[in-house]
């Protein structure tokens, strides 16, 4: 703004110049009486200017201030977010950080999935966010869901997670966990004599002792077996399970009774997820993880907005809200799940955490069109 008064003020000075030089000529009364006017006539053109700048400055930022005030949308009840996780802290911080309510609905990955099909002829909710990125992807697929939309904080997304976003971006992902480590009860096992691999698991030398949950109950037992059937292929992955089945293999509903029985010692090996897993080690039960070279399982949790939602403003605040830095790390620091990859840079993992821990996860076109198929054989297999 000073740039544009003194080039505007300058050539004034300039013709003024011009004028002393003609006015000398003449005499020295009217030579001694120019400057003076020259100055007072720079000073009020300056002054002028500064203020007709700072007028239309203050005017813009006014504009700005309102239209801020005028976008922000009004909400007249809370947004309802259906998840499997972070229910305890998630409506506190959303409502700290943008002032906005949020009514969450619980259920693991199977209850919320039913309940979101029983009401498609009328959606009760906004938001989805679970680990269950295969069964969101499919809602998109329904037409179920707000797509085309891309959050302004996914730009700050790591690589792995970039991957993970659909090309009709009808999902964000918000973090990462493993589906399943390799946990073993070291007072049953060394370690020179505890599984490594995966491929291990269906040796003989563990019959019996082998436990995982039910892909088609637990949110992270899916893509665990997706994992497994999308990288040894559908046919050689069901061959790998069935070995499992044949050397009793036990499938529990969820991850906390798997968890139950390897305390129990009703089961001495297990794929486990991670929050799990390390809650056991922390709780001081005689259990060790191991995380494979190749890579663990990954469950990744992703949010969706629902395309019948009519907060769809507030939804996309929330989704952003979820990719924001600060907010991973406080669901690292205070959630009930805080052992995860988050999904955003700028965030620090829990420190006993595996530093060399590596996922992997199955094509998500793969995941979304064979989930009824793998479910309903894992449950067959199961019944036997």
């Amino acid at each position: 703004m000073k740039k544009n008064v003194l080039k505007r003020v300058l050539p004034v000075m300039m013709m003024t110049s011009a004028a002393l030089g003609m006015t000398a000529c003449g005499s020295q009364s009217q030579t001694a009486a120019a400057p003076a006017a020259a100055s007072a006539d720079a000073t009020t053109a300056a002054a002028t200017e500064t203020t007709t700048a700072a007028i239309a400055e203050a005017a813009t930022t006014a504009a700005t201030s309102a239209a801020a005030e005028t976008k922000a949308p009004v909400q007249t009840k809370p947004l309802v977010v259906y998840l499997n996780d972070f229910d305890a802290v998630i409506p506190d911080l959303f409502k700290k950080a943008t002032g906005y309510d949020v009514e969450v609905v619980v259920g693991n990955g199977a209850e919320t999935m039913s309940r979101i099909e029983a009401e498609k002829s009328n959606p009760q909710w906004d938001v989805v966010w679970i680990d269950s990125m295969y069964d969101v992807y499919n809602l998109s697929k329904d037409d179920c869901l707000v797509t085309g939309w891309e959050p302004a904080n996914a730009a700050n997304l790591t690589d792995f997670s970039k991957a993970l976003i659909p090309d009709n971006k009808c999902m964000a992902p918000t973090d990462i966990h493993a589906a399943g480590v390799i946990v073993y009860r070291n007072d049953v096992y060394t370690e020179a004599d505890a599984p490594k691999t995966y491929a291990e698991l269906a040796d003989e030398k563990y019959k019996d002792q082998v436990g995982m949950a039910d892909p088609g109950v637990a949110a992270p037992a899916y893509p665990l077996a997706a994992y497994f059937m999308d990288d040894l292929g559908l046919d050689a992955g069901k061959e790998y399970f069935s070995k499992m089945f044949d050397l009793g293999l036990k499938v529990y509903p969820k991850n906390p009774q798997v968890v139950a029985a390897l305390a129990s010692g009703e089961i001495s090996i297990a794929i486990l997820q991670e929050s799990n897993a390390y809650d056991m080690v922390s709780s001081g039960e005689p259990i060790s993880i191991i995380w494979p070279e190749a890579g663990a399982p990954g469950s990744t949790r992703v949010a969706a907005i629902s395309k019948s939602t009519q907060q769809e403003d507030i939804a996309k605040i929330f989704v952003n809200f979820l990719l924001d830095p600060e907010t991973q790390q406080q669901l690292v620091n205070t959630g009930d799940e805080g052992y995860f990859e988050p999904s955003v840079n700028g965030v620090t993992l829990k420190a006993e955490r595996a530093a060399n821990a590596k996922l992997a996860v199955a094509d998500e076109e793969f995941g979304a069109e064979n989930e009824a198929d793998i479910k309903a054989w894992f449950a067959d297999m199961s019944a036997q």
